[in-house]
């Protein structure tokens, strides 16, 4: 799966009932749930459902660009209801 068919499968809703996304990115980790496999760009991240259960989700990027990945990263990551980590 890569992260069109996650993005698709998810709708782009904030209502998608598909758990909460918690982020720790801040400004002085820009690449914060990226990872470089063989070349390729990963997104790896952790939604949490309503019955306290969590789901790790890593799905590729499809693309070599580091500023593309981030992009794809954002566009993903914005799909879900976000919650942020203190």
């Amino acid at each position: 799966m890569n992260y069109q068919d996650l993005l698709k499968e998810v709708g782009g809703s904030s209502g998608n009932g598909k758990g909460t996304l918690v982020i720790r990115a801040t400004e002085r980790h820009p690449d914060h749930h990226l990872w470089n496999t063989r070349g390729t760009w990963w997104c790896h991240f952790t939604v949490h459902q309503p019955d306290y259960t969590a789901e790790r989700i890593r799905v590729s990027l499809r693309t070599r660009s580091l500023e593309e990945a981030r992009e794809r990263r954002d566009e993903l990551l914005n799909a879900w209801p976000l919650r942020k980590a203190s």
